[in-house]
């Protein structure tokens, strides 16, 4: 029994799989990220840095120097006679009423399709659902000839109104409402005397707080990096969000536009500097906010 017991044994060794196959695939999905991902965040980190020359010429991780910082940011706000400070007050102002707008409509909606019954209910929330997993380049068309039945092309409205009613903040709310929402408690307020009104301002409102704030991030984030709608319908620079407005940047910088003006001063340096500052509001918003997105998304799933 013994030398069975030890056959057995060795055997069993012999065929357990290896360790090191699965070390492996990671390490070497690690490394694919690395490459893809980390390393061009970090030139992009790294190019304000240093001149136009030294971009091309010095290794690509290497740190230029904080004047040529200075001058890139100089150089920047001065393009156009401070377009990106424009540029990034009109993206804050579009972002902002959107968001209002958005947190108006949306948690209303997704509440009434949670929690009421009405002629209709299913297929306007089928129409939310079919709306939600459209690509939005697909709207973009009839949206704009929308906006220009009603004159709204080149105002603030044309950017504003559409991207304030959000599909997937509706839904959201109402997985929240349908699932989370105790409905023995508005029963309850109900006997009390509590109007639909009151239930929905005093006591569901509160309770959703972390679904607002988690409808509110994807809006806010969704509304300032959108490029393609505000393209189409601002004519005008000075209207640009910070978005169309690296685009303009772009077609600037001689290194990818060769009949760009030599004299405007905005080169890689000035253009990977107005890249970083584009992002920096969501950047900061994502990480003083990360608690309350990890609470919207696991509000609705488990059932009080």
């Amino acid at each position: 029994m013994t030398q069975t017991a030890l056959f057995l044994t060795a055997v069993r060794r012999r065929i357990r799989p290896s360790r090191t196959l699965p070390f492996l695939v990671v390490g070497l999905l690690l490394a694919l990220l690395l490459l893809f991902f980390v390393l061009p965040v970090i030139w992009l980190l790294l190019a304000p840095s240093k001149t136009a020359g030294e971009v091309v010429r010095d290794n690509p991780l290497s740190f230029g120097s904080f004047h040529q910082i200075g001058t890139a940011w100089r150089h920047l706000f001065a393009f156009q006679d401070g377009a990106m400070t424009r540029w990034l007050r009109n993206s804050a102002v579009y972002s902002g009423g959107s968001l209002i707008l958005t947190l108006a409509v949306s948690v209303p909606a997704g509440y009434a399709l949670a929690l009421t019954n009405f002629r209709g209910r299913k297929t306007l929330l089928v129409i939310t659902l079919v709306t939600m997993i459209m690509p939005q380049a697909t709207l973009v068309l009839p949206i704009f000839l929308e906006l220009n039945r009603f004159h709204l092309i080149g105002t603030i409205w044309s950017v504003i109104l559409p991207f304030s009613f959000y599909p997937f903040g509706v839904y959201l709310v109402y997985i929240y409402f349908g699932s989370s929402l105790p409905r023995d408690l508005l029963s309850a307020a109900r006997i009390d005397g509590c109007t639909e009104w009151q239930l929905f301002s005093r006591i569901a409102l509160p309770l959703a707080k972390p679904v607002v704030g988690l409808v509110a991030f994807f809006s806010f984030v969704g509304n300032w990096n959108n490029f393609f709608l505000p393209y189409l319908v601002l004519p005008n620079s000075e209207q640009f969000p910070v978005q169309v407005g690296l685009n303009q940047l772009l077609t600037s910088t001689p290194s990818f536009n060769p009949v760009a003006g030599a004299g405007l001063n905005v080169t890689i340096p000035e253009l990977a500097l107005a890249i970083i500052i584009a992002i920096l509001p969501v950047l900061v918003l994502f990480v003083f906010s990360q608690r309350t997105l990890v609470s919207g998304m696991l509000a609705g799933s488990s059932k009080e």
